[in-house]
């Protein structure tokens, strides 16, 4: 019976011995992949455009190289939508391009290809730093009320991106602001366009 109970209690207390191991020495697998998805909260700026975000879609899949135990990279793809929406003030609008309809939002998709330096917080290498470059290619620009099919906005945008990600056994999740550097018009250079979006998301590991 006494051997039973011994027995018992190492296989309690194995579990939390082995977490407190693990937290101290953790090791950091040198390749690690997965897939994400969440929000994108986002605006452009300039202006034509109504202030405020609106809310859209992500997802994609990554791959984590860590060359050490405090640094590492994440290269990604990733489809992200976004949309806009025009003043209604006619002295803020390229009056020339569009009907006469009230509706002037625009839905954009891209494909983004973000290069991230991770950088890991503390010694648990679970929170990490991220910031790097990311390059989006426009893949579909859907605008309403428009005279002609002709293109509003310019079909790549540069973008820097910094953020917290957090990586659970399984589970990551984290959140990211994105600032365009590119200016996005297409149709002249009377205006600068540039977005900003908040992304937050939450994936697996393997």
């Amino acid at each position: 019976m006494q051997r039973i109970l011994i027995v018992l209690l190492m296989m309690i207390s194995l579990p939390g011995f082995a977490q407190r191991n693990k937290t101290g020495g953790e090791h950091e697998n040198l390749f690690r992949f997965g897939a994400k998805g969440g929000v994108n909260i986002n605006k452009i700026t300039g202006q034509s455009y109504k202030e405020g975000f609106n809310f859209n879609f992500q997802a994609g899949a990554f791959i984590q190289i860590n060359f050490s135990s405090r640094f590492g990279i994440q290269p990604e793809v990733n489809f992200v939508q976004s949309s806009s929406e025009f003043s209604n003030d006619p002295s803020d609008i390229y009056d020339d391009i569009f009907r006469d309809g009230s509706q002037k939002k625009s839905k954009l998709n891209y494909l983004e290809v973000p290069v991230l330096l991770n950088i890991n917080l503390g010694s648990s290498k679970r929170v990490k730093l991220q910031v790097g470059p990311v390059y989006g290619g426009l893949v579909k620009q859907t605008i309403d009320s428009l005279k002609n099919n002709g293109n509003l906005y310019k079909n790549g945008e540069w973008a820097a991106i910094g953020g917290i990600w957090i990586q659970l056994p399984l589970v990551n999740l984290g959140a990211r602001y994105k600032l365009g550097l590119t200016d996005l018009n297409a149709i002249d250079n009377r205006q600068s366009w540039k977005s900003q979006s908040i992304q937050v998301f939450v994936g697996i590991t393997f």
